[in-house]
């Protein structure tokens, strides 16, 4: 009994043995992804360059392993981040933690939290792995103008 199991084993070895290898050539070739891939998380804006996120902390709730932190702060007229009462001043995501179940892509009520198909993510020291706020926001779109201070603003018009 133990002799048949081990030439069934070994028969399955030798057959995959003589196959022909499929190597792809990393990084001059790459592998179509599949249409539903997620890996790198972005925090997306809305056109006229407000953060699409309110700090309603609805993406580190639905998050499996809790990788996602989530600290707001209330929005004010002179210091406006999102179009709603308040924004997340502090958002993290622990990408050793992540397993990219795109569950904080699906409780996001906003759409600020999408996960694309970056899955080059490799950095060379651990500290490197916290993506801070700074990191997963998307740059402002290139016709909105850069802020001016409230001083400023205020002392040009008067």
């Amino acid at each position: 009994m133990f002799l048949i199991e081990l030439f069934r084993g070994m028969g399955i070895t030798l057959r995959h043995f003589f196959e022909k290898t499929i190597t792809i050539q990393y990084p001059e070739q790459r592998r179509p992804l599949y249409d539903r891939t997620r890996w790198r998380h972005i925090l997306r804006r809305h056109e006229n360059g407000l953060e699409r996120c309110i700090g309603c902390s609805l993406c580190a709730g639905s998050c499996p392993v809790h990788c996602i932190r989530v600290v707001a702060a209330e929005n004010t007229d002179a210091d406006r981040h999102s179009p709603g009462e308040r924004y997340a001043k502090i958002y993290e995501i622990n990408m050793l933690r992540c397993i990219f179940c795109g569950y904080c892509q699906d409780a996001c009520p906003t759409g600020a939290i999408v996960l694309r198909k970056d899955f080059e993510l490799a950095r060379d020291h651990r500290s490197k792995f916290l993506y801070t706020k700074d990191l997963l926001l998307e740059p402002k779109p290139a016709h909105i103008p850069a802020p001016q201070p409230v001083e400023m603003a205020a002392s040009m018009h008067g």
